[in-house]
C-alpha cells in the first residue's frame, strides 16, 4: 500500500501520542507499505512551530527531516500536476493543505493516513 501521511498523523506518529489508533501505527510501521510525508506537511509544521502554535523539541529544519528518516518515511515532492488536481475537487473542505494533500493523493494513486471525517467526503481513499 501507498501511504500520505496527514501532518496531524504524522506529529502524533513521531511523538508516540497514545491517542493514534492501533491500526494507523501498523500501518505506517509495515515496511510493505510505502509511507510518504509531503513537503507540504513539513511547511505546515514549519509555520505552526515558527508561529509558536507548536513546540518541537529541536528546531523544525533538523527535526523534522531526522525524524522522517528514523521511521522510514520518503519525502514527497508537490508537483505542478497535482496542483492542477484543485480544478477537480469540490470545495467540501477549506484547508489549504490539507486541499493539497488531497491532489497529491490523487495524482500519485497514494491513501491518505487521516482521522478528520471532512477528507472523508472526497473520492480518494483514506486509512
Amino acid at each position: 500500500m501507498k501511504l500520505l501521511l496527514d501532518t496531524h498523523i504524522f506529529l502524533c506518529f513521531i511523538s508516540g501520542e497514545q491517542g493514534l489508533p492501533i491500526h494507523l501505527q501498523n500501518s505506517i510501521r509495515d515496511l510493505n507499505n510505502d509511507v510518504y510525508l509531503s513537503y507540504i506537511s513539513v511547511w505546515q509544521v514549519t509555520v505552526k512551530y515558527q508561529s509558536g502554535k507548536l513546540s518541537l523539541p529541536a528546531y523544525s529544519e533538523i527535526y523534522l527531516p531526522k525524524q522522517r528518516q528514523q521511521h522510514l518515511i520518503r519525502s514527497l515532492n508537490l508537483e505542478e500536476e497535482s496542483v492542477g488536481q484543485l480544478l477537480n475537487l469540490p470545495l467540501l473542505h477549506r484547508c489549504p493543505f490539507d486541499l493539497i494533500l488531497i491532489c497529491q493523493a490523487l495524482q500519485h494513486n497514494l491513501s491518505i493516513v487521516n482521522l478528520y471525517p471532512a477528507i472523508r467526503a472526497y473520492s480518494i481513499n483514506v486509512l
